[in-house]
């Protein structure tokens, strides 16, 4: 059974988001969550311990990481790619947007109003 979303419309986003980003170590991932906080790149960052099965040249690895879930306006993406990049320890960062389809407008409203240009 195929089922539909029904969307309030007056709630969708299409400027806010959320970027994944992995990093090596806890350190990391404060010090990105920091960074992109105190440049008004992201209005929020939270990050958690996982654990990551990839493939990185040619090898599979199964490593502890921490996962960052960074809310921001997508209007920023270019800079906070570019700031997470130049932070990053890793050769290729994960650095995936997704966009939020809706929200409560308060929290909206509060990102936008944090992550502004």
């Amino acid at each position: 059974m195929i089922s539909t979303i029904k969307l309030d419309m007056t709630q969708v986003s299409g400027q806010h988001g959320i970027v994944l980003v992995t990093a090596d170590s806890r350190e990391e991932a404060e010090a990105i969550a920091q960074t992109l906080v105190q440049e008004r790149l992201a209005a929020c960052v939270n990050f958690m311990p996982i654990r990551s099965v990839y493939t990185w040249q040619g090898k599979v690895h199964q490593e502890e990481e921490w996962q960052l879930v960074i809310k921001t306006d997508l209007n920023q993406f270019a800079k906070l790619e570019a700031k997470i990049r130049e932070i990053h320890s890793y050769e290729v960062p994960e650095i995936i947007a997704l966009p939020i389809l809706v929200g409560s407008q308060p929290y909206l409203n509060w990102i936008s109003e944090i992550v502004s240009p």
